[in-house]
């Protein structure tokens, strides 16, 4: 095993057992071949009802979207369906079995930081679907919370605006400026540091570079 992944896996193990000690449910693979075995497998059933929040990583860089959005045995809500109105979309997600997103950074202590635009993403994160599935890199692991607010608001935030087309400093500059322009993206900030029901939520962390 190389040095790198070597580190990788010691930090997941880390990672792990202190989410544990918040109630979360944590595992590491070296691959998205791997992680995606496992989801498979593990924590998706037959008939399931599918939400997700935006989220690269669930969108593009695994294919999730895709496979599940065109596979039978599951029934995704999709957030792309302009059939639905937001109202339809908000009922049906709140009552999913799974909802999927990613976390824009991760503390080794096991906190969870997510900003969000208009707080759908992180509202469903902590209340309503019945099971939640936080993939995210292990690039995303900082050593400590004010390093992962930090990661998440001079790295995650820009990048996604400059995805977004939006108009905003950090589009131009490349770090957070703390603007509160109709632009901004980064409306809320969430720190998950428990989860008040045991492992309703669960982290795949993966070795391969992921997302922002």
């Amino acid at each position: 095993m190389e040095p790198i992944e070597e580190f990788k896996k010691k930090q997941a193990e880390t990672l792990i057992a202190n989410f544990q000690r918040r109630r979360i449910g944590g595992y590491y693979f070296p691959t998205v071949k791997e992680a995606k075995e496992f989801i498979y497998s593990s924590l998706l059933k037959k008939g399931d009802f599918i939400g997700f929040g935006g989220s690269m990583t669930f969108e593009k860089e695994t294919n999730l979207y895709s496979e599940l959005k065109n596979n039978p045995d599951y029934h995704l809500i999709d957030r792309y369906d302009q059939s639905l109105s937001q109202e339809e979309l908000n009922a049906r997600t709140i009552n999913a079995d799974v909802f999927f997103l990613s976390a824009n950074a991760i503390s080794l202590d096991g906190q969870l930081v997510n900003i969000d635009g208009r707080g759908n993403r992180t509202a469903f994160l902590i209340y309503g679907p019945k099971s939640v599935v936080v993939i995210a890199s292990s690039d995303k692991i900082m050593p400590d919370l004010p390093s992962a607010v930090l990661r998440a608001r001079n790295i995650a935030s820009p990048a996604n605006a400059i995805r977004l087309h939006k108009n905003t400093p950090c589009v131009r500059g490349g770090r957070c400026y703390d603007c509160v322009l109709e632009d901004c993206i980064c409306a809320d900030i969430v720190v998950t540091r428990l989860s008040k029901i045991p492992n309703r939520i669960k982290v795949v962390l993966v070795g391969e570079k992921l997302g922002y």
